[in-house]
């Protein structure tokens, strides 16, 4: 946590640090009435789904990254769209800067087909959320706000309108967008733990600072 964190507030220089994870299982449903809230007046008009896979920049306060996002939809979850989505970042970061990757604990990202194309490549740095915490990974605020205001509420006729939505969606924040920063530090968050620790169980628990 303290790695991860360490890089939203003082990240290396000549370094650009990406966050990256995948948004599965996004189901195509039509509203059958648009007026009503998603329940028993909906329908489902197609069993295949897609993926998002999104990075955010992370900027700390004196940043200057304008907080654009790169998606890309995928009809599957596998290593192989994995790597296909690291090359897109290859090719669009410039050379001279190293890439610090903030991912989650997924077997996707830990395939040995990624680790070999990682190892290849000296200016690639991976940093792992821990289990259980991926909401240490920025990107999860923008996977949030997409299912707010374009997923949850929309209707789609197939699969096709609602990659074409979700594409409409990430185009026009693009227009408009602004970094996400982090302002928690890696003691303030431990310090709500053991508060949130002592809340649920009435007795104090010892939390592992795992550096």
């Amino acid at each position: 946590m303290r790695d991860v964190v360490g890089l939203y507030l003082n990240p290396p220089d000549k370094a650009v640090v990406l966050c990256v994870d995948e948004k599965s299982q996004i189901q195509a449903l039509e509203r059958t009435q648009p007026m009503l809230p998603w329940g028993s007046a909906t329908s489902r008009v197609s069993p295949t789904t897609t993926s998002i896979m999104a990075r955010p920049p992370c900027s700390p306060p004196s940043n200057v990254l304008d907080g654009e996002i790169i998606a890309q939809c995928k009809p599957r979850h596998r290593h192989q769209e994995f790597l296909a989505f690291l090359r897109h970042i290859e090719a669009n970061v410039p050379d001279q800067l190293d890439i610090h990757l903030v991912v989650d604990n997924y077997a996707t990202h830990k395939h040995p087909k990624v680790r070999a194309w990682l190892a290849r490549r000296p200016r690639w740095h991976i940093h792992f959320t821990p289990t259980y915490a991926s909401w240490l990974n920025q990107v999860e605020r923008f996977f949030a706000l997409i299912t707010q205001r374009a997923i949850r509420r929309g209707s789609f006729d197939s699969t096709a309108d609602l990659i074409t939505k979700i594409d409409r969606f990430i185009h026009t924040h693009n227009a408009n967008s602004r970094p996400f920063v982090w302002t928690a530090t890696a003691d303030s968050i431990l310090q709500k733990l053991a508060r949130l620790c002592r809340r649920i169980s009435g007795t104090e628990h010892s939390i592992v600072d795992s550096q």
